[in-house]
């Protein structure tokens, strides 16, 4: 039996900035397309692209600019012209690496050896987390929700002030501390912004007992976006959560899928089937849901980072069809035929999985980015042959160029010459393509983004190339006269 849409509600798309924050040119394109998706809000997680000031001036990011306050603006005012309201989210508590990895931030932090997650005993961390806080929601004006973060909060219970916390009584708990923390930033929030609407990661809180979460004090002051990217999620474990929120009074509650960067940590080019699979896995999530739950609405992530220290995930013009293919899937229940042909006459292209897509349409203005998108596919499918990805464990190059051969010097000149050639044919290729990768993601993203994207998906391949052509050389000209 075909599974039902998605209940009504709202349909989020979460922009992750951290690493590859597109120009605001480009950010203003995407939001047009969004808007033209059905998207309704964006979820903006700024982390060093936002443009703090004061004290915390040194939480902007150096490999590139800041946004300026004006785009930050700019950005709000396009994105209502569109329909579509952005919801900051500003990591509390986990995932402050962009914050703590700063020296004069390190005594905030939990342990020594982990950058991402706050000391909850530290005092002057609240105040720096309400800061930050403070800053965001200047610039959002009107802004009337705000996501915390709150998930992932590593090694917490781990600090020696948190040891003796817990040793103090044998009532406290690992659970307390984080409740107790986000408790008390939520409190704060509400002091300042009382009509602050203010969501938080779920994770923390899975393993929370119905009557704990009741005890917590976060009743009614936070709603839950439970998160779970699989494309296999366990619909009943699912249902389970959140009926266990919605019976500890948590009745304003959001689901989270993803659309990108939840494959592995360095995924180039995103797999639509995949995503589109976590999405007809969270329809049945819905589903199943008793009457008296009704979600708030949906985000479909799209992670930049597994975590600021991280590699770079997929760029976002690779992973378009993924998000316009699961937002249709939300719309009709799966991804039917009808709900195909939307996609690919929206996006001008002829399938949802982008390293099989071909153009339909000229007009780039219906995919922006698509140039860049169909750049990386060419320049992954030649990093990823066979040719490249064997080509030291040929039968040339470990028969007449091996470890043994090169320490000696001692090769033959007319067989080497030939591994010389393929090399240099390679890397030829590697080289063009490359280049117009660049060429093009400097239009889109800022210079370091491109940089950080060859260091990490073109230079592992061409360097050992490169060395292994000069290697040859060096050892040909010993054996010719």
């Amino acid at each position: 039996m075909k599974t039902p849409p998605w209940p009504e509600g709202r349909k989020l798309v979460h922009l992750d900035l951290k690493g590859a924050p597109p120009r605001p040119e480009y950010l203003h394109e995407l939001i047009s397309l969004l808007s033209q998706l059905g998207v309704d809000g964006l979820l903006v997680e700024y982390e060093d692209t936002f443009p703090y000031e004061g004290e915390l001036k040194l939480l902007q990011a150096t490999a590139q600019p800041a946004y300026s306050r004006e785009e930050v603006l700019s950005m709000q005012v396009f994105a209502r012209s569109k329909g579509i309201d952005v919801i900051p989210l500003v990591q509390t508590f986990g995932h402050m690496e962009f914050v703590l990895k700063h020296r004069p931030m390190w005594g905030l932090r939990e342990l020594p050896h982990c950058v991402g997650t706050l000391n909850p005993h530290a005092e002057d961390g609240v105040r720096v987390v309400m800061e930050m806080l403070r800053q965001v929601v200047e610039l959002h004006p009107g802004l009337n929700t705000l996501h915390i973060g709150a998930d992932e909060v590593y090694m917490l219970g781990e600090g020696e002030q948190s040891k003796q916390w817990l040793a103090a009584s044998p009532e406290r708990t690992v659970q307390q501390l984080f409740l107790n923390h986000v408790t008390k930033i939520a409190k704060v929030i509400k002091e300042a912004w009382p009509d602050m609407s203010i969501i938080m990661w779920d994770d923390m809180m899975r393993s929370m007992s119905q009557d704990t979460l009741k005890a917590s004090g976060l009743v009614g002051l936070v709603q839950p976006m439970l998160w779970d990217y699989t494309p296999d999620l366990d619909v009943a474990t699912t249902v389970s959560l959140l009926e266990k929120y919605y019976c500890a009074g948590m009745s304003e509650l959001w689901a989270a899928s993803a659309f990108k960067g939840s494959t592995s940590v360095y995924t180039c080019v995103t797999s639509t089937q995949r995503h589109v699979d976590n999405h007809l896995q969270w329809l049945q999530v819905a589903a199943a849901l008793p009457a008296s739950i009704k979600l708030k609405g949906i985000t479909l992530t799209g992670w930049q980072r597994y975590d600021h220290l991280s590699v770079l995930c997929e760029l976002m013009p690779v992973a378009l069809p993924s998000l316009a293919a699961c937002l249709q899937t939300l719309l009709h229940g799966e991804l039917s035929a009808e709900a195909l042909s939307t996609v690919t006459d929206k996006l001008g292209i002829s399938s949802v999985e982008v390293d099989l897509m071909e153009r339909r349409s000229a007009a780039d203005s219906l995919f922006p980015g698509r140039r860049l998108a169909e750049l990386i596919v060419e320049l992954d499918a030649l990093i990823n042959s066979e040719d490249i990805r064997f080509f030291h464990n040929s039968m040339l190059v470990r028969g007449w160029f091996s470890p043994y051969h090169q320490q000696r010097k001692m090769v033959s000149p007319l067989i080497t010459m030939e591994i010389h050639n393929q090399a240099s044919t390679l890397l030829t290729a590697l080289q063009q393509k490359a280049e117009a990768v660049r060429e093009e993601m400097v239009r889109l993203y800022p210079e370091s983004t491109a940089q950080e994207w060859m260091e990490e998906h073109v230079s592992p391949v061409m360097v050992p190339l490169q060395n292994i052509t000069e290697d040859i050389l060096t050892c040909v000209k010993e054996m010719v006269p």
